[in-house]
């Protein structure tokens, strides 16, 4: 169990990793936290976000949509490799997922199939939204995949965690299917690789 780090402690985090960081408006207090708990945390979730165009997707990961306010996510990683940080504290990205999968990760051990929706995820995982279509066909840049490996590191790092603290959502909730277009067991050998 982990503290979540603070807006600077984040924003240190991922500069320190190399990556190159926007800070979006009033990111450092923009939050769900009235809806319920921020922390302990133990992962990092990533997603796709389903839309194209780097200013429309952070305006829409950062303000939210009907039905679903924001923010949707923590940091935006956009196909040029920047992450946007849009939210610190509780965000609308993870949602129910399976609590099997969440005892996992605090173990680090390998994943069992997601099949039921019952713990907040909200609560428990730093987010990142990747810009893409989420189609299989539209493309994840070197740029944006090494951004995705290059932040989920920096969290990692932090906390003293193994890349087997990274999942998909796709591997969190039953019926998600992101990201789309790379394998996670992919990404986290590369997390590890760049931990070591």
């Amino acid at each position: 169990m982990a503290p979540p780090m603070s807006a600077n402690g984040i924003l240190d985090a991922l500069r320190d990793e190399g990556l190159t960081v926007v800070e979006v408006g009033d990111w450092r207090t923009h939050n769900r936290n009235h809806k319920g708990p921020w922390g302990p945390v133990h992962g990092v979730m990533i997603h796709h976000t389903v839309t194209k165009g780097r200013d429309h997707t952070v305006r829409l990961c950062r303000d939210g949509r009907p039905g679903l306010p924001g923010p949707l996510c923590h940091g935006v990683i956009t196909k040029d490799g920047h992450v946007h940080l849009v939210g610190h504290g509780r965000a609308n990205h993870a949602g129910k997922g399976d609590r099997d999968v969440l005892r996992a990760v605090i173990a680090e051990k390998a994943l069992p199939h997601d099949n039921q929706a019952n713990v907040d995820g909200n609560a428990h995982f730093y987010g990142f939204e990747c810009e893409n279509l989420g189609d299989g066909e539209d493309p994840w840049p070197e740029a944006q995949l090494l951004a995705i490996e290059k932040a989920a590191a920096a969290i990692c790092r932090r906390h003293g965690w193994t890349a087997r603290s990274v999942i998909g959502h796709l591997e969190w909730q039953p019926g998600k299917v992101d990201p789309r277009g790379f394998s996670m067991k992919t990404m986290r050998a590369r997390i590890a690789e760049r931990l070591k």
